[in-house]
């Protein structure tokens, strides 16, 4: 079974090369002084009637911010006060507005620090897995090279192994949490390169049968973004700059900044036991260090800005770079294994949420591990982007767990007066 479907892959990567014409590649297409064009919902909630033809951008609406959001911005500053993390951004857009970007705090606990500003660039941590991965899936199913029910072993040969049930795993299962595979290892112990870091990947034993439960898992997004590069024939940091941040003209997002921006992110750790150094500007999970900062489980940085465009973007159908089938395909809870909260690629709220009590059902969403956030509401036409660097300076405060949902709760209850 496993052959048969390699061939059909091979078949429809081959079709897709031969027919390329029909998806040329995208050009480079940062522009950082673009025009935001005047918003103006009328048949789709929050879409610009010009959205058909390029990109549309929420409309700045944040003048009175700091009187509709006191509230939820005290908790912020409290926060920052009791330590729980030294930097802070905020982007929140409704109903095509974006009606809240504040930055709060500095780099670090020090009152020398910089302060932090409204287009500050964080490590997103996590956060990669839906703006970079889960978005390269998308739009590689949309062009129909990602079929979903393809075993993992028909792409990453690799993965095969003395058990039965690695054939069984699904590209699917990896976008689901559903593979079996366990939630993290330390990898980068015994890996020194990208190659040795992914063939300790592939050879992970798998701690529970495929599509029996749901286990959040590094490991299987590791492996699933190996996949999507060779399904796509390009690396995933190439992909999506030309195919979701060039389009978005998400113009402080990237992998790996330049050295230029290193002085302008916020530190995420000083790691004395593996890198020796404090870590500003390079990605601070160990794994993705070791795959040199590209990685789909994390690596990317972004400001909080420019994922407030990637949102208004999911909330509009996903246009330019998306159908809003595909959008709602990915966004939608699984219905197996019973009692997932997750999505492809994405999450949704469960019970207790870090989305906190107000986000409807079909809201989705994604936690990163340096305290970063971003949680859509296509109900509500809402979305709240929260970039920390709650991992400074040694990764042990965790009082974004009890701050995370309050906030979520603030805003909601600022905007609908609750």
């Amino acid at each position: 079974m496993a052959q048969m479907a390699t061939l059909c892959w091979r078949k429809t990567r081959n079709w897709y090369r031969a027919s390329c014409h029909l998806y040329p590649p995208a050009e480079l297409c940062y522009k950082p002084n673009i025009e935001h064009p005047t918003f103006s919902p009328k048949s789709f909630p929050g879409l610009n009637s010009t959205a058909g033809s390029g990109v549309c951008f929420p409309t700045p609406a944040h003048q009175e911010q700091d009187a509709v959001f006191a509230r939820a911005f005290e908790l912020i500053k409290q926060a920052i006060a009791d330590h729980a993390f030294p930097a802070a951004s905020v982007a929140i857009t409704h109903h095509g507005n974006l009606v809240a970007l504040k930055a709060f705090g500095r780099f670090t606990h020090e009152p020398d620090s910089p302060e932090v500003v409204p287009t500050t660039i964080f490590d997103l941590a996590s956060v990669t897995k839906v703006v970079a991965t889960t978005s390269m899936a998308m739009i590689l199913y949309e062009r129909g090279l990602l079929d979903l029910d393809l075993p993992v072993t028909a792409v990453v040969a690799e993965f095969a192994g003395e058990d039965p049930r690695r054939d069984t795993v699904t590209l699917r299962m990896l976008l689901a949490q559903a593979s079996g595979l366990p939630a993290y290892e330390k990898l980068f112990l015994q890996a020194h390169t990208r190659d040795q870091l992914l063939a300790a990947a592939f050879a992970t034993s798998l701690t529970a049968n495929p599509g029996a439960r749901a286990e959040y898992s590094d490991i299987g997004f590791i492996i699933l973004g190996v996949a999507l590069e060779r399904i796509a024939d390009q690396s995933l940091d190439r992909f999506s700059q030309h195919e979701v941040f060039g389009p978005l003209a998400m113009a402080h997002t990237t992998f790996n900044p330049p050295a230029a921006w290193r002085t302008s992110i916020p530190p995420t750790a000083n790691d004395p036991s593996f890198r020796h150094r404090i870590l500003q500007g390079e990605v601070q999970d160990e794994n993705a260090s070791v795959m040199g900062g590209v990685a789909a489980h994390a690596g990317l940085f972004a400001s909080a800005d420019d994922l407030a465009i990637f949102a208004h973007a999911m909330l509009t159908g996903g246009r330019p770079i998306l159908r809003p089938e595909t959008v709602a395909l990915f966004t939608r809870r699984e219905s197996s294994p019973p009692g997932t909260s997750r999505a492809l690629g994405w999450d949704t709220p469960s019970s207790p949420s870090q989305s906190g009590k107000y986000f409807s059902a079909n809201s989705f969403g994604h936690l990163g591990y340096t305290g970063t956030s971003l949680w859509i509401d296509p109900e509500r036409q809402l979305s709240i982007t929260l970039l920390t660097n709650r991992t400074w300076p040694d990764c042990s405060n965790q009082a974004i767990k009890q701050l995370r949902p309050k906030f979520h709760d603030a805003v909601i209850e600022s905007l609908e007066g609750k």
